[in-house]
């Protein structure tokens, strides 16, 4: 691919600019397409706009140049891990393709009837058998807290962490 100068203007503050034209295959691979990250989904909304329109179409398409290693989901970003929920659907085939973790809250889970049982942290002798388990989600989710999600990070440690 030949070069290309490109000449932008800021009409905010009209500062002029040169970019070169990129050739997308040569920038895949000079980024490092071996950080791996974990993605947090606190804000409200986040796993139905940023995840279902933007990083699931890309983990999809193998054009998201990271490997993402787990998901954690708070409050009612947690909906979209419903079993039948299409992004929920859609992001279990990928973490069942990739190995990826797909975690809930246990407290939050528990509050949205995705989750039944006790949350292991706040009641710490309770039998194995009563622990909090999911409930009608997509496949290969599990409910916990943060010394849950360490544990199952631990043998593939994100180099990033990013909540949305």
């Amino acid at each position: 691919m030949s070069e290309t100068k490109l000449l932008f203007t800021d009409l905010k503050i009209g500062f002029k600019f040169n970019i070169l034209a990129i050739d997308y295959e040569k920038f895949y691979w000079e980024i490092d397409n071996n950080m791996k990250v974990a993605y947090i989904f606190n804000s409200p909304h986040a796993s139905m706009y940023k995840l279902g329109q933007m990083i699931l179409p890309q983990l999809e398409n193998g054009t998201h140049l990271v490997t993402v290693v787990g998901m954690f989901f708070f409050d009612d970003n947690t909906y979209v891990l419903r079993n039948g929920d299409p992004v929920g659907e859609r992001l279990s085939k990928v973490a069942n393709e990739s190995g990826m973790l797909l975690m809930m809250c246990d407290m939050c889970a528990l509050f949205r009837n995705l989750a039944e049982g006790t949350p292991k942290w706040s009641a710490p002798n309770v039998p194995d058998s009563e622990r909090c388990v999911p409930l009608d989600t997509v496949p290969g989710v599990q409910v916990g807290c943060f010394p849950d999600l360490y544990t199952a990070l631990s043998g593939n440690l994100p180099d990033q962490v990013i909540t949305l």
